[in-house]
């Protein structure tokens, strides 16, 4: 356990260099995030016979994760970084890897921004080809959650958004600090549970939309169940009562969202077009 608590004294977040580039862990795992979401949805494809060939659904990741990328960016600049107003009045420095002349890469990637980012994506690729967006929206409901764990596995090597102090014998040092691993609370809580959940009900699912509405809500209330192991952002604090996080706020907004659009859809109640 004293190995556990002190891994980040004997770990190194680089994984290899090129030449003056750093790989960084957290961008391998990222990069796994993305081909497990490509493999699951591939699966659920097959398996659950959705109307999906492999050149579509290639052309669809790529949209998504050009609008997550986008998004994830975006978001963080407008919900969480103290110099939003810097980065609107020099737009060219939102994407810039460069600080001083040195490679720095970027860092500061909103999940909530990579949210909106996606949706806009989808809704490009939709009018495009002339799909259902809904049935894109389930498709990602069940894939992406496999993915995310990696994501979490990522922040928690790159040794980001850690957890808030604590004196559980599980916890690690951050800077003498013992903390909680929360990064692997949300890969189990906003992954694992979220995934398999989905998992299980897809088979019961009743119209178009049902899954991703209860997407936003499982990930919602995970991610808000999360946040009280998580240290606030530094730059922001708790924004209200003493307690609630930014993240919080924008979880329980999803949350809403999921349940008012899981009402809706229900009511418009159009029958899936797949599972056989």
């Amino acid at each position: 356990m004293t190995y556990w608590q002190h891994i980040y004294e004997h770990f190194d977040p680089i994984a290899f260099s090129i030449g003056p580039f750093n790989v960084h862990w957290y961008g391998i795992m990222y990069v796994l995030a993305l081909l497990t979401a490509l493999y699951a949805a591939g699966w659920y494809v097959k398996n659950d016979k959705y109307p999906v060939e492999d050149k579509m659904l290639e052309s669809y990741f790529i949209y998504v994760e050009i609008g997550v990328i986008l998004g994830a960016r975006l978001g963080y600049i407008l919900f969480y970084d103290p110099h939003t107003s810097y980065y609107l009045t020099h737009p060219w420095q939102i994407f810039n890897p460069f600080q001083g002349g040195t490679f720095t890469g970027i860092s500061g990637m909103s999940y909530h921004g990579a949210v909106i980012g996606f949706l806009i994506a989808t809704w490009i690729f939709v009018r495009k080809t002339k799909t259902s967006f809904w049935m894109w929206m389930d498709l990602v409901a069940l894939s992406v959650p496999v993915g995310y764990v990696f994501g979490r596995i990522g922040n928690f090597l790159n040794q980001e958004l850690v957890g808030r102090a604590t004196d559980v014998p599980w916890g690690i040092y951050v800077n003498q600090t013992l903390r909680h691993p929360s990064q692997l609370y949300e890969a189990f809580l906003e992954g694992i549970l979220v995934a398999a959940i989905l998992f299980f009900y897809r088979k019961r699912q009743r119209f178009e939309g049902e899954l991703i509405a209860l997407y936003a809500i499982l990930y919602g209330t995970a991610r808000f169940v999360a946040e009280f192991w998580r240290e606030p952002d530094i730059q922001l604090g708790y924004i209200c009562c003493g307690w609630v996080t930014m993240g919080q706020l924008l979880s329980f907004a999803m949350i809403v969202a999921g349940v008012i659009g899981y009402k809706m859809l229900a009511k418009r109640g159009k029958p899936i077009l797949l599972k056989s």
